[in-house]
């Protein structure tokens, strides 16, 4: 790594990037692109397969990292969100996941080391995104059975190490588990890239990022903020912070409980607002940096970013507050 994140989190607020996914739409891309080159004679629809266009239209993720880190960002997540086994079984296409995974990394660290190689002072850095597939571990998808469970912990684990191994393969400097809705679900990721790092006698820096579904202040399978915390922090986290769901003012009450009480970084990266009846998100850049305002106000945060409906607009407004700010004290070395 050209310098350690874990030092430079001490020194500054990081910035991660903006939604891949709200980027993407704006190509309005049509089945084709979801194929070329690929996936010509695959049996099964693919559009809106995001994780795909890393190998069939490499150029598109290419300029959506680039328009992130011009706006400011720090870190880039991999568009390796519905990366797993798992997730792309929907799609008949388990056998494409290394692929997936190892392109979006090197796509990824491609743009990073173009922006730091013209701006050493301000390193970019890869964050290799794992999101929470479609099926959780910790409940029943059929309300008649409340016993089934629709994967068990070890399929999971299979999976995500997979995940893990092709993602550092290509190169990433972080492995973010984000979006997680089921903490059991991100314990079977946090066992894999344990596995893949002992095996391999690597010191990989580890993010995880909750969801908390609703203004109950709990992610979908019941667990407060502080359970959430208390269920993952028996890694040595290079943060551990909330993201999706929540716009940021709704979001701030359970940063705040991460700030009181984690040993590691804290992390944030809400939408832009909730969606409205049409599923877009209306607020601003300035709407939205006014209200991250408070959280840096707050000296809440070490990492700050943007999940749905943000774009690179949003990023460099929230970059530029950002810099004005001393990141949040860790009570604990990470």
């Amino acid at each position: 790594m050209k310098k350690d994140i874990t030092e430079i989190l001490q020194q500054r607020i990081l910035v991660l990037d903006g939604a891949m996914g709200t980027m993407i739409k704006r190509h309005k891309l049509e089945e084709e692109d979801f194929r070329k080159g690929w996936f010509e004679d695959h049996t099964q629809p693919l559009k809106g397969n995001n994780d795909l266009l890393s190998l069939t239209r490499p150029e598109i993720i290419k300029e959506i990292h680039a328009a992130y880190f011009e706006a400011g960002a720090d870190i880039a997540e991999t568009n390796t969100f519905s990366g797993t086994t798992i997730a792309q079984a929907d799609y008949g296409l388990e056998g494409a996941v290394y692929d997936i995974n190892y392109h979006s990394a090197k796509i990824a660290r491609e743009v990073a080391d173009e922006f730091t190689e013209k701006n050493p002072d301000k390193p970019r850095f890869v964050a290799g995104s794992m999101g929470p597939t479609n099926r959780t571990a910790s409940i029943s998808p059929d309300v008649n059975d409340p016993g089934f469970r629709a994967i068990t912990f070890e399929e999971l684990v299979v999976a995500y190490k997979q995940q893990a191994e092709a993602l550092l393969d290509g190169g990433v400097d972080i492995l973010l588990v984000e979006t997680v809705f089921d903490t059991l679900n991100a314990k079977a990721a946090l066992f894999a890239i344990d596995e893949v790092c002992n095996e391999r006698g690597l010191k990989v820096p580890v993010m995880v990022s909750g969801t908390i579904t609703d203004q109950s202040g709990r992610t979908l399978t019941g667990q407060t903020t502080e359970a959430f915390l208390i269920s993952v922090s028996h890694m040595n986290l290079l943060t551990v912070g909330l993201n999706c769901a929540l716009g940021a003012s709704m979001m701030r009450p359970y940063l705040q409980v991460l700030d009181r009480k984690a040993p590691f970084g804290v992390s944030a990266h809400p939408n832009a607002g909730l969606p409205n009846e049409f599923g877009e998100y209306d607020e601003t850049p300035e709407m939205m940096a006014s209200q991250i305002k408070d959280f840096l106000d707050e000296n809440l945060v070490n990492i700050i970013g943007g999940c749905c409906g943000t774009n690179p607009d949003h990023i460099k407004a929230i970059a530029d507050l950002a810099a004005q700010y001393e990141p949040r004290k860790i009570a604990v070395n990470v």
